[in-house]
This record gives C-alpha cells, structure tokens and sequence, in this order.
C-alpha cells in the first residue's frame, strides 16, 4: 500500500522548490568537488547549470520512453512509469556531469523489467538496442548495482494504473456514465505526460489517477463531479479541498511542460562532454586504467596488453536505439 510504501515515506517530496533546492544542491556539490581550481567565471562558463542539467534530464526522459514504447515484445505500461521514477530518483542526488544519463537510462529500464516481473533476459533486452549490443550490455550490467545502491535498495514502484483501473471499475458501478471505457486512452496519454513533470515525486499514485480520469472525462464532455464528492468521497467532504488543489496542480504542470529545445540540448551535450567526470567516463584513460587495477586486485587474467573488453560508452544515443 502507497500510505505506508518507502516511496511515500523517502521518495514523495512536499513542494517543487524541495526538488529543485536538491537539484541545485547536486549541481552546487558537484562544481565545488570538481571546479575547485577555477574562479567563479571559469566554472560557469566550463560547467553545466541547474538549469542545463534540468533540460537535459528533461531530453533523456523522453528517450527512455520512446526507447520502451519500441520494446519488442509489447513493454507493460508499468515498467514504463517504474524505469521513469528510476530515472528521477538517481538524478535528484546525481549530476548528470557525474554519471551520463545515456548510461543510466537504459539500466533504469532494464531494472524495472526485472522488478515488474517482466520476463526478458539480458539478450532479448539489448536484441531491441541497434548498434553494439555487446557493448549495451556491458554499460547495463556494470550500472545495474550502481543505480540499485542510489535507489537505496528501495525499488517497488506504486504507478497510477493501478487506481485508475479501480476508479474505471468504480465508475461503472456507481456512476450514470455509458461505456467509461472510451476513456481509457485519454488516461493513458494524460498518465504518459506527467512522466515528464515532476508530478511522481510530489502526489500520490491516486491523486495522478484521479486527475487523469477527470481530464479524459472532461475531453469526452462527461462530468463527474458529482461521482467524486458524493461517492468517492462520501464521508469524508473535509479531504475535498486538499484532493481539488492536488487535481488542479498535476493538471497545470502536465499543461505546462515543454519539451526542450533539441539545439538547445545539443549545445548543453557538447558541454557536457568536456565537463563530465572522467573517472565514471568508460572511454577516458582514468577510467580504464580504474578497471585494470579492479581486475587485476581481483586476481582475474588480463592480457599482456591489456586488451580485456571495456564498453564504449561514448556513442551516441542511436547505439542505445534512443535517438530521435
């Protein structure tokens, strides 16, 4: 149950300035640990902004979800909005200068397979990756721990699909609504838009259900007003302003949001590639010669060359079949 789930307890948040004083803390922490030799003009013009990260962010979700909706076989929707919180909640606590977010994405999606028992194995998963496959593998695999550490282990996911099929189920027995079906593709496509704001990190799978079911009734000119205070809520009226207010806000941000400006994003991405921690750059010399040392404290064979795979991760998106 939600009201007693770590994802109510650690991971709902109580306003937007509480997510984005994390983020600006996350940039902050970052520029100070790595910018420590430069002056303030320096860092600015060298590192990415809160406001540069954000929109990045912002891009990389939109890949994650065209990335799932082309998984073959069909991905369940739950393992959309389950690899898409994911995502959020490592890159509250993470700069994306620290960790590329090409190279969490995908490691987000695969871990929600597993946790929503959808059955593929590593193989069939990177069968849907164009590109090296053997080189999507190795950023998974070598991530998967990673990202399972900075969800602190806290990995169920409560979506709103589930409430929505309660209130559907609700709506035919209690309301004077014919064939509340129809709505059906209204919520699925309002509940896909809030993946992109911030409303999973602020309102409860309920209330982003609720707000879905009242906006696909609204664009098919049906009311249910009266269903939401006289059966929904019947008894408990004093909840009613608090549910309103909650409705009316993830309604507004999903009106709101935009997508990023693609040159915008280009610009912030060629940035990012001078700015990034080279040590988490599996394509910098830092980085390789990390894992040589692992390899070899773990007493494992390397070749006189040193030629023991290390994945490529620098490619670009189209490697991880995520570009637009």
């Amino acid at each position: 149950m939600y009201p007693l789930s770590s994802q109510k307890k650690y991971w709902t948040f109580s306003s937007p300035e509480q997510l984005n004083d994390l983020r600006l803390k996350r940039n902050q922490k970052f520029i100070e640990t790595h910018g420590s030799h430069m002056d303030d003009q320096q860092r600015m013009e060298f590192f990415l902004d809160a406001n540069e990260e954000h929109l990045l962010l912002k891009q990389y979700e939109i890949y994650l979800n065209d990335f799932c909706r082309r998984f073959e076989p069909m991905m369940p929707k739950c393992v959309v909005g389950t690899a898409i919180h994911y995502f959020k909640r490592f890159f509250l606590h993470n700069s994306p200068m620290d960790y590329h977010p090409k190279e969490i994405l995908a490691t987000c999606v695969y871990l929600a397979c597993k946790v929503e028992e959808f059955n593929v194995s590593i193989g069939q998963f990177v069968s849907n990756i164009k590109g090296d496959r053997n080189k999507a593998m190795d950023i998974i695999l070598s991530n998967e721990l990673l990202l399972m550490q900075h969800l602190n282990y806290y990995l169920t996911i409560h979506n709103p699909y589930r409430p929505v099929e309660g209130f559907l189920i609700d709506i035919k027995t209690r309301s004077s609504m014919v064939n509340p079906e129809r709505l059906r593709p209204h919520i699925d496509s309002f509940i896909e838009k809030t993946f992109f704001t911030d409303a999973c990190l602020l309102y409860a799978p309920s209330q982003i259900a609720l707000a879905a079911v009242l906006h696909a009734a609204g664009r098919e000119q049906e009311n249910l007003d009266s269903y939401v205070t006289d059966n929904l809520l019947n008894g408990a009226r004093e909840k009613l302003p608090a549910l309103i207010e909650a409705i009316r806000k993830i309604r507004i941000m999903v009106k709101q949001y935009e997508v990023p400006l693609r040159d915008r994003v280009k610009l912030i991405e060629k940035k990012l590639e001078k700015c990034r921690n080279q040590e988490n750059n599996p394509d910098s010399e830092i980085y390789k010669e990390r894992m040589r040392k692992m390899y070899c404290d773990d007493d494992l064979e390397v070749a006189e060359d040193n030629s023991y795979y290390i994945a490529d991760s620098s490619a670009d998106m189209s490697a991880l079949n995520m570009s637009q």
